[in-house]
């Protein structure tokens, strides 16, 4: 099997830190290849989409590209997340599993709860001071990250990343356009999935996921602790669900 992993809003695939190693460490695991969505990472220089579809087009022509065949498996978190969801419902023929972390969408939560208003202000300065570094990974750090056991060594990479693949300020605000747009349809995707969010998440609220698995009658597995960047935070619990999720299907 392939394991694909699409990032979110202004991330790339440096910053899913450790989990690519959980995931190749899975029974039967194959490749794993980490996608960066345009506008970041490989393709910060490009201009992002402002839909999700779009964005959806262009990972799938990317993957293409690379001649990994398909069926996929799919793991994406937040915006990710969405691109992930309209993908496996568009081209069901080629996404064999799918797996959602901390992701929220039309039409099952509302603004408020997916991006929870208290933030409104601090992701305001980040946006006027966009190209201070330091200021930016820092508020991003404190907005998703629960763990920050790591944090000094985790903003010097970030800061790096964001050096070497700066993605520009109207980009960010094109892929936040896109994910306040984008609404799933109504139907399950035809392929398991399995939705991890996390009870601690102060950027978006949980119900967001919690209100996908039931509508789609997935497996839903919910972290006491971990931020919104669940993968930074406990890689290892996501290995583990990920591993009992396969061992059950």
């Amino acid at each position: 099997m392939t394991w694909v992993l699409l990032r979110g809003l202004t991330r790339e695939s440096r910053h899913w830190g450790g989990l690519a190693k959980q995931l190749a460490g899975l029974p039967g695991a194959g490749q794993v290849v980490t996608l960066d969505l345009p506008g970041n990472g490989v393709f910060h220089g490009q201009a992002s989409p402002s839909s999700v579809r779009a964005i959806m087009a262009l990972a799938r022509r990317q993957l293409q590209a690379q001649g990994v065949a398909p069926p996929w498996h799919l793991l994406a978190m937040s915006l990710g997340g969405m691109v992930a969801t309209d993908w496996a419902q568009q081209h069901p023929q080629e996404v064999s599993r799918l797996v959602l972390i901390n992701s929220s969408m039309r039409p099952f939560s509302p603004v408020a709860e997916r991006l929870r208003p208290g933030n409104w202000p601090a992701l305001a300065l980040l946006a006027a001071r966009w190209h201070n570094a330091d200021h930016a990974e820092r508020t991003i750090h404190r907005l998703t990250c629960n763990n920050t056991s790591s944090r000094e060594a985790d903003l010097a990479a970030w800061v790096q990343i964001r050096q070497t693949a700066p993605v520009s300020r109207a980009n960010a605000w094109r892929q936040l356009l896109a994910a306040a747009q984008f609404s799933c349809a109504p139907q399950a995707p035809t392929c398991p999935a399995l939705v991890l969010s996390s009870t601690a998440d102060r950027l978006v609220d949980p119900r967001c996921s919690q209100r996908v698995a039931r509508a789609w009658q997935a497996a839903h597995h919910s972290h006491p602790w971990a931020g919104h960047d669940l993968p930074h935070d406990d890689a290892s619990w996501v290995g583990e669900q990920l591993h009992r999720w396969l061992a059950a299907s």
